[in-house]
């Protein structure tokens, strides 16, 4: 005799949107330089190299990241930029990526 089962069986697999569970789901963030549309691309479903333009390193293939586009409808595919997900949450604290010379102060 075999145990009995509580629960009923859910199909819930048959009802998910497969891209939808490989490219994420858009939300809109809103920032100090407008609102943006946000969506997480898992390890799996990344594999090309993009370069985050908040630190100015490259996120190779495989890399769990987030790709952000402005949320106002004027943009196109060319305003995607892909970010490092600590990169995105953090660039409102940071200020601009300036490279400075040797002889440059370093404060200032």
């Amino acid at each position: 005799m075999s145990p009995r089962r509580n629960r009923p069986r859910r199909d819930d697999a048959a009802h998910l949107d497969s891209d939808r569970v490989r490219q994420g789901v858009p939300t809109v963030q809103q920032w100090r330089d407008g609102d943006w549309q946000v969506r997480g691309i898992g390890g799996g479903a990344s594999t090309k190299t993009y370069r985050c333009p908040g630190c100015d390193q490259e996120i190779r293939p495989g890399v769990a990241h987030l790709v952000a586009w402005p949320a106002d409808g004027t943009g196109d595919l060319t305003d995607r930029r892909h970010w490092h997900s600590g990169c995105w949450r953090a660039r409102d604290r940071r200020g601009p990526n300036l490279m400075r010379g040797r002889g440059a102060p370093r404060y200032g």
